[in-house]
Formats: C-alpha cells, structure tokens, sequence
C-alpha cells in the first residue's frame, strides 16, 4: 500500500510521537516495489549528475522550448467545471496524493497491526476529537444537549439515541464499529514480555484485555460495541456487493503476470462467495425525506467522516496511524460506493462502463479490501475469545 506517514496534523502541534520500536513502520525499498506499481522514475533523479549534464546541454533551447503559461478565461471555466465533477464523486475521506514525494510503499504482511504500546494523553485525544467534535450529539429527551463532561457513549446507551436521526445512528454505529475493530485487533494480538523488559516477548490473545474493553462486568458498553462492529463489517459487505461488477473488471497490475493471475482469481473467488450473501444493510433508507434537508444531511455527515479521516494523520504512532488510516479510508471508500451509481439501494450495483461518472484508485481498493479484511478478523477473534473464555 502507498501512505504518506509524515502529513503534519492540521489540528494541533504534534508533541508526543510515539518511541517504542514497535511503533516503526517498515518501507519498502525501491528494489521491492513491483514494477508495474512504480510508475514514472522517482522525481529525485532529476537531481542526479547525469540530469544536470544534461540541462547544461540544453541551456540554448529554453527561449524555443519555453512554454506560455497563459491560461484563458474559457479554460480556467472549464477546470472549474472538472472541479466540480470532481467533488459529485462522493469522496467521504481525505485521500494522499500518490504522487507526493513523502509517500512510501509499505508492506501490510510486514508491519501487521497489533498492539504497540501507544496510549496516554495522546492516543485518548484521537479518539475524543473523533467522538465529541465529529459524531453527531445526542438529545437524551430530545431538548437535553450531549455534554462534553459526560462519555459519549455511556449517553448513546443510556439515551437508545434519543434526538438522532437514522442518518446519525448510522455514523456513530460505524465509528464505534472501527473503534471496536482495532481494540479487538490490539486485544488479539497482544505483547507479553517482562516486566523489566528483558526476555522473550510474545504476541498472543489477551483475555483480561479484552474482558476489560467488553465484558458488561467491567464496560456497560462492551456488549453494544461488539453489536457496532457487526453493523460496520454489514456496511462494508454491502459495499463490495455493489462493486463486485466494476472490481471484478480490474487488472490488478503489478507487473508479475503470475502473481497478478493469482490475485485476480482469489478476488473473483472471495467476490462470487460474497455475492452469494444475503442483503443486511439497505443504504436507500438514508437520506430521504425532503430534498433540501437530506443534501445538507449529507452534506455533513460526509463532511464529519472527511474530518475523521484528517484526524488519523494526529496519530503519534506511525504503526497505528498507518493501519488507522487505511481503516478509515476503506470505510470511507465502502460510504462512496453505496452511495453513487445510477440507482442505491438493495440489488444496485456499480461496473466498469460507468467510469465516466465513476472510479475508484488503486489506493482505495486496496483499503477497501483491507478494511473489510481486518474487520473480518475482529468478528472471528470474538469467537476465539469465546473459545478461550469458555
């Protein structure tokens, strides 16, 4: 996958990068990238030696070959017109530029996501920032305001969601639904070592964590977080249904024709097994009603969603941040997918002729299909914590 891990926060001074080594990402270097995902040569070349030979060389020719930076007004209308076709494709999150220099390719089998020590002030600012300045507030009795004293989720419990819109709901279900996903991924594929730091450490399931984050006993929320998790993992089943047409005309391009024959087929496979599931989530029951109101719902709730995908880049731990954002964009790619093409709703779906109106990158696929992997994994660790706890 291709991440730029060094994006700034836009919301505050980043002062608690995180120190523990299993914090680190691993890149890729440039000799382990597949070709056909490399594209143009890397732009520092145009700093080499032989670059710079070569513009001595061609110093005579920059009066010819100078270009006329003029842009007239018809055509600065008409990158107005792209502009705005650009922003009815429904993008629900902030997407990295693959062009950028400070991106880098990173091996996911390489750097899997498991816990990594980071936590404090600063990883309970990520996730305040997303539940209390970007979920929508309850009204417990529908004038009562949420107040930022209170949990957040103990009022959505307590209050069944009084005061909130279907539309609403839905957001919170889905971020608490990823949030659950990565406590269960950290509680799964938990550390043990030493208490003074020295021996072997181990990376094995965590039972008293995971009683800690989810047993009623000890959350009263636990039992609705596992629910949202379920409801996340049905939103993005649903999104890959609707896709399955458009992705499954994909090349999958690498460069390696065997491994890219392999990958082709597996996704077709895992795609036909998907198809075959019954619909659990019908995305035409939101944003209905009257029209204005339902544009300006939608407005802000992508709006809300946009800003959660800028958080990630205030994650201190680069580890985190990495699995964070390829988390959020997937989710953020599934919302784009239910809700474009022709129709939405139960049956609809999206193929490869209509990419006039739309597409998807390579980068969001890939998170897609990661984002409902790992959401995945975190219903089968449920069962294997009930395994182990019975």
């Amino acid at each position: 996958m291709i991440v730029n891990l060094k994006k700034t926060c836009p919301f505050w001074s980043d002062d608690s990068r995180c120190a523990l080594k299993d914090c680190h990402v691993d890149m890729c270097n440039q000799d382990e990238i597949p070709p056909g995902l490399k594209g143009s040569e890397p732009t520092e070349k145009k700093y080499s030696k032989e670059a710079q030979d070569e513009d001595e060389s061609c110093e005579e020719q920059k009066e010819l070959g100078a270009l006329n930076t003029t842009i007239s007004d018809s055509t600065k209308e008409a990158l107005r017109n792209w502009t705005k076709h650009d922003d009815t494709q429904e993008t629900f999150c902030e997407l990295d530029d693959d062009n950028s220099s400070e991106c880098d390719y990173v091996d996911l089998l390489l750097n899997p996501e498991r816990y990594t020590g980071y936590k404090g002030p600063s990883a309970h600012r990520i996730w305040r920032s997303i539940y209390e300045e970007n979920c929508f507030k309850p009204q417990e009795d529908g004038s009562t305001p949420y107040s930022p004293q209170q949990s957040l989720a103990a009022v959505y419990i307590r209050s069944e969601m009084t005061g909130l819109c279907l539309e609403q709901r839905t957001f919170y279900r889905m971020i608490s639904g990823l949030h659950t996903s990565i406590n269960l991924h950290l509680s799964s594929n938990y550390l043990f070592q030493d208490k003074l730091g020295f021996g072997n450490i181990k990376w094995a399931p965590n039972t008293e964590e995971f009683l800690r984050r989810f047993d009623p006993v000890n959350e009263e929320q636990g039992p609705q977080r596992l629910k949202n998790l379920y409801f996340a993992y049905l939103v993005e089943l649903r999104a890959l249904i609707k896709a399955a047409p458009y992705i499954l005309e994909e090349e999958f391009y690498t460069g390696n024709e065997e491994e890219d024959k392999d990958v082709k087929s597996g996704i077709r496979d895992l795609l036909t097994v998907i198809q075959q599931a019954p619909d659990q989530f019908d995305e035409s029951k939101l944003f209905q009603g009257d029209p204005k109101e339902a544009k300006k719902l939608k407005e802000e709730f992508r709006a809300h969603f946009m800003n959660v995908s800028r958080i990630m880049d205030c994650v201190g731990c680069d580890k985190c941040k990495l699995w964070g954002k390829l988390q959020v964009q997937g989710m953020g790619t599934a919302l784009k997918i239910l809700f474009s093409g022709d129709q939405i709703g139960p049956h609809s779906t999206i193929n490869a002729s209509q990419k006039k109106k739309f597409q998807l990158r390579r980068t969001e696929i890939v998170s897609l299909f990661n984002s409902f992997g790992r959401l995945s994994s975190s219903v089968h660790s449920i069962e294997k914590f009930r395994h182990l706890l019975s």
